[in-house]
């Protein structure tokens, strides 16, 4: 993970951070001005920490951006599969009444030459 750290640290140093009940022990990889890159040997609790920036007391600047919630419902698997369905059928619908157009026009042409004969022909 990456962070911004108010104070430079070295390289292979270790570093704890605390977020609410939560304690992260990270070696230091890598160094690039303010920013370290740490890595952890033990899974992170990520939910867990995100969850405490909910709590507008225990937000974080930095991460508040990332933490809000597009939709006011989670969109399910029915929803997803009827919206896909939905879709499928307006292709579907749209393909189908091209290839009729095309049809009537081909057909319109192939009568169009006879019958233009048979009047001109009738004509004179």
């Amino acid at each position: 993970m990456m962070i911004q750290a108010g104070r430079a640290s070295t390289m292979d140093g270790l570093i704890e951070l605390r977020r609410g009940p939560h304690i992260i022990v990270a070696r230091v990889v890598w160094r690039d001005g303010l920013r370290i890159g740490l890595q952890v040997d033990d899974p992170l609790p990520v939910c867990d920490i995100l969850a405490l920036g909910k709590d507008r007391g225990l937000a974080l600047t930095a991460v508040d951006s990332l933490l809000v919630d597009r939709r006011k419902q989670p969109r399910g698997n029915e929803a997803s599969r009827l919206r896909g369905r939905a879709i499928e059928f307006a292709s579907i619908a749209i393909i189908a009444t091209t290839m009729c157009l095309a049809s009537l026009q081909m057909v319109e042409a192939a009568f169009a030459r006879p019958l233009a004969q048979v009047q001109a022909a009738l004509s004179d």
